[in-house]
């Protein structure tokens, strides 16, 4: 069955089944009213019948009497009773004689009050001492309320409940459709979706707040799905390429030096090709792998505290020595004063690996220009500044920057796999932190590397 079946179903059965509750309710208290009421209205004449047949005077009677017919209704089959005790009358007698129910009998003689219903005829009586003779008043009556009236709102209620559960199934078929609508557009739009056109996206103009929500979310979701897509894609492409390139030249500088029988200084340099292009391929390699495993989000590094400024001159000595040309300059005038503020909870070695890529590409991409590093601080992280003079990056081409292999147009001339930046991001993403890349073509990018601060408890 559907959800929308279902909850369609589900709201007609909790409306059914309160009015269904509610109905019965009013008539089973309107109906106990009713006895109630009509016990008093028959007690209220057995008490007016014992003055105008007991009370002295025929005059005084015969008022009584007037004023009862003329201000109390004429109940249905009306009948009044005065039947006088003595030593022959008994129990059976009466009860033979004007078919009365015996229980009511019984309970008049023994309590001298008692109320009776039998079938849809009630009976009310009174027993009376007067001039030593005992007298039993009785009156009996039709509840015509109960036949009629009763009947009347019994047939109503049920035809009413006939009437709501029809609206009420009609309506929530109607509502659980309008309300499942956007979903079922949603899946439709969804099932055209595949890997040839996954850039369709489901329109989030619906005003419904949780569907909104939805839409959104799962656009999100295709977003990085296309993200990842693009960057299999150019994984491929490239880690083919690059990984293809020193292979080629081992396999052909293999070939070529086994044609024909050579000079040692010729094999020597053969062999110094051969191992210069397995190095590369050793280096692309061990990148590869050491991306893949700084991707990994739950991969478990030894964090421990450490001041980021001592991170970034011992990075600095290790530049200084593979490249004496460099002109790093550490800028200390945002520094903060308080120590406590430059210190996180992180992995030295792997910081100082992302602080060295970012070194060398400023220093390679500048051509050995001013390099600048800003170390600052705010209360809850520390922000780490490199500015260089460089040759930029394109606009165009900042959003594939983090591609495994990607390198910009420009960088032609500049060696390198284009592995250094995601293998920096990860390492910052490990750290919890943030890297912020800006660049103007020809004119130098800046770098912002942004770490949580340690806070201590």
């Amino acid at each position: 069955m559907r959800t929308q079946t279902k909850v369609a179903l589900l709201i007609g059965l909790v409306c059914v089944t309160i009015v269904v509750i509610f109905s019965i309710t009013v008539y089973f208290f309107v109906n106990k009213y009713s006895y109630v009421d009509f016990y008093k209205r028959l007690e209220a004449r057995v008490r007016i019948a014992s003055q105008y047949y007991l009370e002295p005077g025929s005059l005084k009677a015969e008022n009584v009497k007037a004023l009862k017919d003329q201000h109390l209704e004429k109940l249905e089959n009306e009948k009044e009773f005065l039947i006088e005790l003595n030593q022959k009358t008994s129990i059976t007698s009466i009860i033979n004689e004007y078919k009365f129910p015996s229980e009511f009998v019984t309970e008049l003689l023994n309590t001298g009050k008692a109320t009776e219903k039998e079938g849809n005829l009630f009976y009310a009586g009174a027993k009376h001492l007067k001039n030593e003779k005992v007298f039993l008043i009785i009156v009996s009556a039709e509840n015509y309320y109960v036949s009629h009236h009763l009947l009347f709102l019994r047939n109503l209620l049920i035809a009413g409940i006939s009437f709501v559960v029809i609206l009420v199934i009609s309506l929530s078929f109607y509502f659980s459709r309008h309300i499942f609508s956007p979903i079922r557009h949603i899946i439709d739009k969804v099932k055209q979706i595949s890997t040839e056109n996954i850039h369709l996206r489901l329109d989030d103009s619906n005003t419904n707040s949780e569907i909104k929500e939805l839409i959104l979310t799962f656009n999100d979701l295709l977003n990085r799905i296309e993200t990842a897509f693009e960057t299999h894609k150019n994984f491929i492409s490239n880690a083919s390429h690059e990984l293809g390139t020193p292979l080629t030249s081992i396999i052909g500088e293999a070939d070529v030096s086994l044609l024909k029988p050579r000079s040692p200084e010729e094999y020597i340099e053969s062999l110094k090709n051969i191992s210069f292009q397995a190095e590369r391929l050793d280096n692309i390699t061990k990148s590869l792998l050491f991306l893949a495993q700084t991707g990994y989000k739950d991969k478990a590094i030894t964090l421990e505290r450490i001041r980021i400024d001592e991170v970034i001159w011992d990075t600095k000595q290790v530049i200084d020595k593979l490249n004496p040309d460099n002109k790093i300059t550490v800028d200390l005038s945002l520094l903060p004063e308080d120590p406590k503020k430059l210190k996180i909870k992180g992995n030295r070695q792997l910081l100082q690996l992302a602080f060295a890529n970012l070194l060398n590409n400023a220093c390679k991409y500048s051509n050995n220009k001013q390099v600048t590093v800003f170390i600052a601080s705010s209360d809850s992280q520390i922000i780490v500044t490199i500015k260089d003079l460089g040759i930029g990056i394109p606009e165009s081409e900042i959003p594939f920057i983090y591609d495994p292999f990607f390198r910009a147009s420009n960088t032609k001339l500049y060696e390198g796999y284009g592995i250094g930046l995601p293998l920096t991001r990860n390492v910052i993403k490990l750290h919890q932190g943030q890297l912020i890349v800006n660049s103007v073509l020809n004119a130098g990018t800046t770098v912002q590397v942004k770490i949580p601060l340690y806070l201590q408890s």
